[in-house]
């Protein structure tokens, strides 16, 4: 099985390379970059490479499709991968997966024979996320990421997150501050596909023959160290993970709030401290906290070494 992934990236030239130069290095046999920014080094360095078709979605790019360019990046995801979608097969790729740039795919087995193994019928299949979290000493420069396991809903969910989380553990799902929904491969070769941000459709309508891909992980760097969360912070609160739109974690009537009433509050009451509050139990890899993780059969550690990665695949942006 051939199997691709598609982005819409605006970060910095060493994360866009991190992130395809790990999926490379597993096996992806093609990956549709589309930078949301202008960004040349990157785009030098990716249209360079046999196995990347990178777009600029610069003006023309958006009015050679007849539309304008949309103002939320949601929307601009949406529209590129269902564009890469389209394009999938004259790659030869039997699937395709949508991701964010902070976002690596784990397994412990060629993800082409997962794939292979998956049923006849599938047409989509969901992998779930891990969370990373912050050394408790600052930024790594390597060696292994701890994250937080993904516990489904039916698996005790909310009383998992307050053991672990006492504090804050209620507005959190399963201690997860990003999606738990996770992303789906999308069988390639059907009419009619749109994929979204976390599933897809055919005329509208979900995939219904949409399986849980199990053996594989979701690596997902939403958490990297205080600075970092921060530099990120007020632009997830408006606009991204964290904005009102989205649902609690436990309903309102119950003593719910969502992200980003909780972290408004945070904020009113006690600024930075606030939040740097929230940060230290949610976030931090403290030894207590893996422990109890580890206990939970929660724990995951993966040294994903994405620099050394990098190196390999793109020397000359080492």
């Amino acid at each position: 099985m051939r199997w691709g992934v598609v982005a819409t990236i605006k970060a910095p030239v060493a994360d866009v390379l991190n992130f395809v130069a790990h999926h490379l290095e597993i096996g992806a046999d093609h990956l549709f970059i589309y930078l949301d920014d202008d960004n040349p080094e990157a785009q030098a360095a990716l249209d360079a490479h046999p196995q990347v078709s990178v777009t600029r979605t610069d003006t023309p790019y958006w009015k050679a499709g007849g539309k304008h360019r949309p103002a939320k990046h949601q929307a601009r995801q949406t529209r590129n991968a269902t564009h890469a979608y389209t394009q999938a097969t004259t790659t030869n790729l039997d699937w395709l997966m949508h991701m964010d740039v902070d976002e690596f795919l784990w397994a412990e087995r060629p993800l082409s024979d997962l794939l292979a193994a998956l049923p006849a019928k599938a047409e989509a299949a969901r992998v779930r996320p891990i969370e990373a979290l912050s050394p408790p000493d600052g930024p790594s420069a390597g060696g292994v990421t701890h994250f937080k396991g993904f516990v489904p809903a039916h698996g005790k969910r909310q009383e998992i997150s307050q053991a672990l989380f006492p504090t804050f553990g209620n507005y959190v799902k399963g201690g997860f501050l990003s999606h738990v929904q996770g992303k789906v491969f999308v069988r390639t070769g059907m009419s009619d596909i749109e994929i979204r941000i976390h599933n897809a459709f055919k005329n509208g309508i979900e995939l219904s023959e949409t399986v849980e891909f199990s053996g594989v992980d979701l690596c997902h760097l939403h958490v990297r160290d205080w600075d970092s969360w921060q530099a990120h912070y007020r632009y997830r609160h408006n606009r991204g993970s964290y904005r009102s739109e989205l649902k609690p974690a436990i309903a309102t009537d119950h003593g719910g709030l969502t992200l980003h009433q909780l972290f408004a509050m945070l904020e009113a009451e006690n600024g930075k401290n606030g939040l740097r509050a929230f940060f230290d139990e949610v976030c931090v890899a403290r030894p207590d906290l893996l422990q109890a993780l580890e206990a939970r059969g929660l724990l995951r550690s993966y040294a994903l070494d994405l620099e050394e990665k990098r190196a390999r695949h793109f020397p000359d942006y080492g």
